[in-house]
């Protein structure tokens, strides 16, 4: 994990542990301490693409959004297994490696 916004996120939420939330003006604000509201559209940007992987749950008043069509005040937690499972099923499907014994 190369990207330092989605690092700040995961270890924040890592540290908060299961069930508790955190919004994303905080991981701005851990980010660029001094112009956090400059960093919070790509915090939010990265949240989005988290959740669309299954590492992440984005909130809005305790119920998970629908994460096309969602606005407003949200928070971000770690999803649980059925959230991860819904995630992960939406995903396009890998395409296939051929062998390369196949040859």
């Amino acid at each position: 994990m190369s990207d330092p916004i989605e690092s700040a996120i995961l270890d924040r939420l890592n540290q908060l542990g299961e069930g508790k939330s955190v919004e994303p003006a905080e991981i701005a604000k851990i980010l660029q301490p001094e112009q956090w509201q400059r960093m919070l559209p790509k915090v939010r940007a990265t949240a989005l693409g988290l959740m669309r992987q299954g590492k992440l749950t984005i909130t809005k008043k305790g119920k998970p959004v629908d994460p096309d069509a969602f606005r407003g005040v949200t928070r971000l937690r770690l999803p649980t297994a059925d959230e991860t499972a819904l995630a992960v099923s939406k995903l396009p499907p890998k395409p296939e490696v051929e062998d390369e014994d196949d040859f």
